[in-house]
């Protein structure tokens, strides 16, 4: 899946079990989980090694990960963990696949794909679909909730949104993951990662601009 579309599933499912389970969850940090686990494209760029769809996405290490805030938030984390395994058992799973599930215990490669299905791929029109679907739900929730004021003011958690930022701008602008910009091939899925950037860059803003109020005062 694009950014768009983790974004969204993670930030409807996180707030339909926090429903469930009647906590109130931190929208920033949901938004965060939801793309962390890609955190191993800028590992591999790094150490130069392949690791994609491995470690990070592994419900193993998910579980080992958030056992200790399970203990001590109990139900309250629960969420959190939901947005993040979402990346891949619902997203990365059927679109792409080809995900180290079960590592460390096994290196066995899973997806919808590998079960025998067909193969849907980024710029797929099932994949494109889904996507618009799920920015569109989360736009009317957010509206409807009007968790979107949350952006519109001046809270230091919301500066977990810059890791999200980091990556829209890296999948919308640069040639990962094609060989062009997000933009050029896919412009339909480009938009709605240019909204969740400036989305997410008005709290940023508005920060920066307290801060630097508060210093000259």
């Amino acid at each position: 899946m694009f950014a768009v579309g983790h974004l969204s599933l993670a930030y409807l499912i996180g707030k339909a079990s926090s429903k469930l389970l009647k906590v109130n969850p931190n929208i920033p940090t949901l938004l965060l989980m939801s793309l962390l686990p890609d955190i191993d494209i800028a590992i591999e760029t790094l150490i130069g090694t392949p690791l994609h769809h491995g470690p990070t996405h592994s419900l193993i290490f998910a579980l080992l990960i958030f056992t200790p805030f399970f203990i001590i938030y109990s139900k309250r984390a629960a969420p959190y963990f939901i947005a993040y395994i979402s990346h891949f058992l619902l997203g990365d799973f059927f679109i792409g696949g080809q995900l180290q599930l079960f590592w460390p215990i096994s290196n066995n490669l899973f997806g919808f794909h590998q079960l025998g299905f067909k193969y849907i791929g980024l710029n797929d029109p099932i994949n494109i679909t889904v996507e618009l679907s799920l920015f569109a739900a989360a736009l009317i929730i957010l509206a409807k909730t009007q968790d979107y004021k949350i952006f519109l003011k001046n809270d230091k958690t919301n500066l977990m949104l810059l890791i999200p930022i980091a990556t829209l701008l890296m999948s919308t602008f640069t040639n990962y993951p094609f060989t062009k910009p997000l933009f050029v091939v896919l412009p339909i899925i480009g938009l709605p990662h240019l909204f969740f950037l400036t989305l997410f860059t008005i709290p940023i803003l508005i920060i920066l601009y307290t801060t630097i109020k508060k210093a000259l005062t």
